[in-house]
């Protein structure tokens, strides 16, 4: 078996991996953010009733954020092992630690049945899931790329970055559903385990999905050829390939800003800030996130035509303007919010354009190790410091979001014209 021909279209079977990846990494993704979803009610449920409210949303976050600082070492571990045994194996495990610890959480028991333990439980499943969503993400990247024609690379990592994001959009509109559905107390005596319950139920029907995927022709062929890593993959990268991280470490800190600020925050910033309905902010988050899920098709196809350093200068400098315009709008013209924050979003799926890079700044022996190696350690720092960063940021400037999504941007702007010059010089070309 021979690595896939970059000139060829895509078949069948191309479009079948990317179908079956896309769905099993937005149902994972699901699992691993409906947590934050029902924070309030967890918080409720298992920590003691006599804390201070505000001391249970902070313990309860801590656990959520616990999940992202465990993405590095799952990463890494599974990484390790893609990179040795293979893609398949590794993809297919991480949707499984994904989809039992979820289920779990649907049947965890609270303070008021076991006490301390309660939250401790749920501290250990979130560990789990962080690691899964660690191993995942790079894993589902790196198999996508490896089953394409290379002209295709683009679209394939944007169409599964789009997928990933699609899972965001399921959990608002689950938790949505239950909200709407049920009352506060129904929701408390046991309706909030039915989205962890439907979670683990959609993990497992994406594992059985993935039986049907194949090993990726890339790592079958360095298998054959007995050209898989001689030593520690990750070794290897640490000492040969340190331009490759520091370009994917400062590419992912350009994908959470995005992400992270104009897609997870802003809903709460617009109730705070400018007092818009709960109901109505979710509704426009909505609308931007499905923007986000075509915005990321859209650069994937880019950056295969256009190359990287053209894709990410434009790319940036769309993000700028329309996130801008978006936040600076809305104390004066807040009947645009839902068409600002759509091409807001659109533009945020620069973000599916970045795993080429990713993908193409590794050798294929090591590929897997330093794509997440990269990706967990920035999205962990980065990830997990921009919401305090905005947040203390919002103190003194009403428009706290809009200009630190604009210093990313500058910062892809850079990062365009670096990626420009480097592949003129050979740099990221199709191994």
């Amino acid at each position: 078996m021979t690595a896939p021909a970059p000139s060829r279209p895509l078949n069948r079977r191309d479009y079948q991996t990317l179908s079956l990846a896309a769905l099993g990494g937005a149902l994972e993704f699901y699992d691993f953010i409906i947590f934050v979803f029902f924070a309030a009610v967890i918080g409720e449920l298992f920590f003691p009733p006599d804390m201070p409210d505000w001391l249970r949303q902070f313990q309860t976050f801590g656990i959520f954020a616990a999940g992202y600082l465990a993405r590095p070492l799952g990463g890494i571990v599974m990484a390790h092992f893609g990179d040795l045994l293979g893609r398949k194996k590794m993809f297919t495990l991480s949707i499984v630690l994904m989809a039992l610890p979820t289920l779990a959480m649907g049947f965890l028991p609270t303070y008021a049945a076991i006490g301390v333990a309660a939250p401790l439980l749920l501290l250990a499943l979130r560990i789990l899931q962080g690691a899964a969503i660690g191993g995942e993400v790079p894993g589902a990247w790196v198999f996508v790329a490896e089953h394409v024609p290379a002209r295709h690379t683009g679209y394939a990592c944007g169409t599964l970055t789009s997928g990933l994001t699609a899972g965001i959009l399921l959990g608002s509109l689950v938790a949505t559903w239950i909200n709407t559905a049920w009352t506060p107390a129904e929701i408390r005596d046991g309706a909030w385990r039915l989205p962890f319950i439907l979670g683990g139920a959609f993990g497992l029907i994406a594992m059985y999905l993935r039986r049907w995927l194949h090993e990726t022709p890339v790592f079958a062929e360095m298998q054959a050829k007995k050209a898989l890593a001689a030593e520690l993959p990750l070794k290897t990268v640490v000492r040969e390939h340190r331009r490759a991280v520091v370009v994917s470490m400062a590419l992912t800190w350009l994908l959470s800003a995005g992400i992270v600020v104009v897609i997870l925050m802003t809903p709460t910033y617009l109730q705070k800030q400018f007092a818009i309905a709960p109901a109505l902010s979710l509704k426009a988050n909505s609308v931007a996130i499905v923007c986000l899920t075509v915005g990321c098709v859209v650069a994937g196809l880019a950056i295969d035509r256009l190359g990287a350093g053209r894709t990410f200068v434009f790319g940036s400098l769309l993000l700028a303007a329309s996130s801008y315009a978006f936040y600076a709008s809305l104390g004066v013209a807040p009947q645009q919010l839902f068409p600002l924050y759509a091409l807001a979003g659109f533009a945020v799926g620069i973000v599916g354009a970045v795993p080429w890079v990713m993908v193409r700044a590794f050798p294929a022996a090591v590929r897997f190790s330093g794509l997440s190696f990269s990706y967990n350690l920035a999205y962990a720092l980065f990830g997990g410091l921009t919401p305090m960063v905005v947040t203390l940021m919002l103190k003194s400037d009403p428009l706290a979001p809009a200009h630190y999504v604009l210093a990313l941007c500058a910062l892809g702007v850079a990062l365009g014209v670096y990626l420009w010059r480097s592949e003129r010089r050979g740099w990221l070309k199709a191994a």
